[in-house]
């Protein structure tokens, strides 16, 4: 059996409570050097509290951190800097006006010359040097404002692996990325282990966790539930043990039965974007659209909403030809979007759930200047109810609420406008598995009641699983419309990588 000294990073009875409430209770995480470490659980489990606490952002009530049998000064930053702990956080660390070598070296910047200058000259070196180390086309130079948030993520990289780390911290950090992308990842990921360093690896998506991880941690309601080595769980165990129950089935079971024609796409193009995408959605049924990062899912779906010009092409709603100049046309014409970034365009943080659902249907409750406030709040009470969004009342801010209940709250203020086709983006995008089960069963739901619904995702087992159809494209074109009996991940892979 292991002790304490065969381990790089140690972690011993740390307990954090706020206002009352035990965010930790008694957790423990023992890490190997050269180990990629999966930390699982749902939201709220945990997971987050302790990465700050191992990174100095917060201090613990009790308990011990050891990095190579040193204790480690609880609630300093730089102490974890400096004894090789480094992060690359789910939302993105960066300073736009900065360049990419002045980012990766922000705070350890080379002086040189007679009144000590930096040396951008030197930094751009350096930072070649690790970018080409981690397979990254980026010039240093370049100004972090002008990057694609893809290549962000991998200057975040850049930068801490340029500290020497000893152990890193990956929070979702494919969340943003294409299969290629992923792949030069799991590549450095692969190349750090060799070095002895140790990952600690956050992640919602299974299929990564399984395919990367040697060792697997799972956190539930801030306890410590079990470790155990990746190749002896399988995907319904550790379901089990995040959760605390079984769950029958991920994907809810539901039967092909589709209506009417909804929405008609016919030759639909954007210069440079996309060109001749064309495809149907009935009643009741669920389209998937599939392809790599920069296949062009997202700028359709941008465009059937009215977001973004066509050069040509014809957009039909039962039947009939519509022209969509801006969401408010699309939301005249019965269709529904759900953006891909829940919070960059989905809900405003520091409204009500209430103020929220009803945001883009206020017309529907105003008399004169004056809205009617009891209508308003029954019809957000009765979606709150319907979709069993986990809210203290329609009035809680909706900054407070778990991803899941917040992408519920999206949904909602979607269906209060009564759409016929509703486009979903990334529906699960940073959700915990549990709350994936729900938004799928949502949808399930909302396929049963007739609507119409293209759903895009980056994850193909969700497409297989939510898919009664799936249109594949790849650099703009569309290569493939599949049935849910022809789909594999195989055979859709093949079609995304057509080119």
């Amino acid at each position: 059996m292991l002790s304490d000294r065969d381990y790089l990073l140690t972690i011993r009875g740390l307990t954090k409570t706020f206002s009352g409430v035990k965010a930790l209770d008694n957790v423990e995480l023992t890490v190997r050097e050269g180990e990629v470490h999966a930390l699982m659980g749902e939201n709220g489990a945990g997971k987050s509290t302790l990465m700050k606490i191992l990174m100095g952002l917060l201090s613990p009530d009790s308990g011990e951190i050891t990095l190579e049998g040193q204790a480690l000064k609880n609630g300093s930053v730089n102490e974890a800097m400096k004894r090789g702990i480094a992060m690359i956080h789910q939302e993105i660390m960066a300073v736009p006006e900065l360049t990419v070598a002045q980012n990766i070296f922000l705070g350890r910047e080379t002086t040189g010359g007679l009144f000590g200058w930096l040396n951008d000259n030197r930094l751009n070196q350096q930072a070649k040097q690790l970018l080409d180390q981690i397979g990254v086309s980026i010039r240093p130079d370049t100004q972090m404002k002008y990057l694609s948030v893809a290549e962000m993520q991998m200057v975040e990289i850049a930068r801490a692996i340029s500290n020497d780390a000893r152990v890193i911290i990956m929070d979702e950090p494919t969340s943003a990325l294409s299969d290629k992308e992923v792949t030069t990842l799991f590549g450095i990921i692969r190349d750090l282990k060799q070095k002895g360093v140790a990952i600690i690896y956050i992640s919602h998506k299974m299929d990564e966790i399984f395919t990367i991880a040697d060792t697997i941690t799972v956190l539930r309601d801030g306890q410590y539930i079990g470790t155990r080595p990746a190749a002896k769980l399988d995907i319904d165990t550790l379901i089990a043990m995040m959760v605390g129950r079984q769950l029958d089935s991920l994907f809810p079971e539901s039967t092909i039965r589709t209506g009417k024609e909804v929405l008609a796409v016919r030759q639909l193009s954007r210069a440079g974007v996309f060109s001749d995408v064309s495809f149907t959605v009935h009643e009741g049924e669920v389209l998937g659209i599939a392809g790599l990062m920069g296949a062009g899912r997202t700028e359709i779906a941008r465009a059937i909403f009215g977001l973004d010009r066509i050069s040509s092409g014809e957009i039909r709603i039962k039947g009939q030809p519509v022209t969509i100049r801006s969401p408010q046309d699309a939301i005249q014409h019965g269709i529904g979007y759900v953006s891909e970034d829940r919070k960059g365009w989905g809900f405003v943080p520091r409204l009500s759930v209430k103020q929220n659902i009803t945001l883009a249907s206020l017309q529907t409750y105003a008399s004169g200047l004056l809205i009617r406030e009891k209508s308003e709040t029954e019809a957000a009470t009765k979606l709150i109810a319907d979709l069993r969004i986990k809210t203290a009342g329609p009035d809680q801010e909706v900054m407070y609420l778990s991803g899941g209940n917040q992408q519920k709250v999206v949904i909602a203020k979607v269906l209060l406008a009564s759409p016929d086709v509703i486009i979903l983006d990334e529906p699960t995008r940073g959700i915990d598995i549990g709350a994936k089960a729900e938004i799928y069963k949502l949808i399930n739901q909302l396929k049963a009641n007739g609507i119409a619904i293209v759903i895009i995702s980056s994850e193909l087992p969700e497409i297989l699983g939510l898919s009664d159809r799936i249109l594949v494209l790849t650099k703009g074109k569309q290569t493939a419309m599949l049935s849910r009996e022809e789909a594999t991940q195989e055979t859709i892979m093949a079609y995304a990588m057509h080119y």
